[in-house]
């Protein structure tokens, strides 16, 4: 057999061992100990564990040899390749892309192993990723990868697997993102489609309401209900938590207190009833905080109930009072009793239902608004409208 034939047989049974069957232990056995593939300054073992790399984070790679002829000393490899991106490469998580790739390689063998490489990939981008790639103003391309961000430890055509795989992840997370803000977007018309869409209008009186939750959804609630000879009952709620889980509770919540409010004429046995019906619908460790009152506009008398909600303040005779009742949040634990108080609200007075949103939120320099600034601005004779400005819902029924 001529040093040509020898040589192309070589290389075939180097490329069936090390990248075929993926044995990264066959470099030892076909690739000379100062072995360089230009591009790759770590010789032999940078080949050794580029032959690891690719089999962790593609482990249904697979390689064909297309086509190899030689002339002496020299060999051509003409090759295709193919993998999914399953694990792991160079710390971009998996994609779960699929790939295809084609390459030749020209190596030159000397004392029967090889001993140089000089390889060029094509990794055929896609339009898209094509423009993306070549950004930079060439090909592979930086894009979007900094400089100094660059890894020239690895061959370009490394480089170049790496950035498409780097444009792929940073796609589909762009794509993700973009999946859960609509999600978002549509939870959110859902949820304010599920608070009144008009205020009560009650001759003698105003009402005023404001909402913002702090995300896309949040567990805030706030609820009117017209009940017989003309009295309006009223609810402010809050669902622990954030976003979606707390928006679910929330609006489980509010068909429990609607139902049951039209067979009950008791604030507390309403809450008490909703309590009942939370605990064996929502999960462990999870509650509601609610008040609900029931107003007669024509009396001023107001009859409510707290289910551990924040303290509703109420303007009476220029001072600030809280409307106190006991009672445990829905849903923690079975047979919760609630206390049913009773007001007066008379002419001049007001009273502001809130979440914790309002006087837990904070100013630039960290400090809380809290329930002492709360009161001295409640007890001012301005508008009560002036502190309606927090994260939270909170109709506040003024007396005129």
């Amino acid at each position: 057999m001529s040093e040509t034939e020898e040589n192309k047989a070589l290389v075939r049974k180097f490329y069936e061992e090390a990248w075929v069957k993926g044995n990264a232990d066959a470099v030892d056995e076909f690739v000379a100990a100062d072995y360089v593939e230009h591009g790759l300054p770590t010789g032999a073992e940078g080949l050794k564990r580029s032959i690891t790399t690719f089999r962790t984070a593609f482990p249904d790679w697979k390689t064909t040899l297309d086509d190899i002829f030689a002339e002496g000393e020299m060999v051509t490899c003409l090759w295709s390749t193919s993998g999914t991106h399953l694990g792991d490469w160079f710390g971009i998580p998996p994609t779960g892309n699929h790939f295809t790739a084609t390459g030749i390689s020209v190596l030159r063998i000397a004392g029967g192993k090889v001993v140089e490489n000089w390889t060029s990939i094509d990794l055929s981008p896609t339009e898209e990723e094509m423009r993306w790639l070549t950004e930079g103003g060439e090909w592979p391309g930086s894009g979007e990868i900094p400089a100094t961000e660059r890894d020239t430890s690895r061959p370009r055509w490394e480089g170049g697997l790496t950035r498409t795989l780097t444009w792929r992840f940073r796609a589909a997370e762009a794509r993700e993102r973009e999946r859960i803000e609509q999600e978002l977007r549509v939870a959110r018309q859902i949820q304010q489609a599920l608070l009144p869409e008009t205020i009560p209008e009650l001759d003698g009186w105003r009402i005023a309401t404001y909402y913002g939750p702090a995300t896309e959804v949040g567990g805030d609630f706030y609820d009117f209900l017209e009940l017989e000879d003309g009295r309006l009952g009223l609810v402010v709620g809050d669902a622990t938590g954030h976003g979606m889980p707390a928006a679910l509770v929330m609006a489980t919540t509010r068909g429990m207190l609607r139902a049951v409010i039209q067979s009950s004429e008791s604030p507390g046995e309403v809450l008490a009833r909703v309590n009942e019906a939370l605990v064996a619908e929502i999960p462990p460790s999870t509650f509601v905080t609610c008040f609900y009152g029931i107003l007669d506009p024509k009396s001023g008398r107001f009859l409510y109930a707290n289910a551990g909600q924040s303290l509703p303040c109420r303007r009476h005779n220029g001072q600030a009072e809280e409307l106190r009742a006991r009672g445990m949040p829905l849903g923690l634990m079975p047979g919760a009793g609630y206390e049913e108080k009773e007001a007066v609200l008379e002419t001049g007075d007001a009273a502001l239902f809130y979440s914790d949103g309002l006087i837990e939120a904070h100013d630039p320099k960290g400090e809380m608004f809290g329930v002492p600034r709360l009161r001295r601005l409640v007890a001012e004779r301005s508008s009560v409208r002036r502190v309606m400005s927090s994260s939270c819902s909170q109709p506040s029924p003024t007396k005129e």
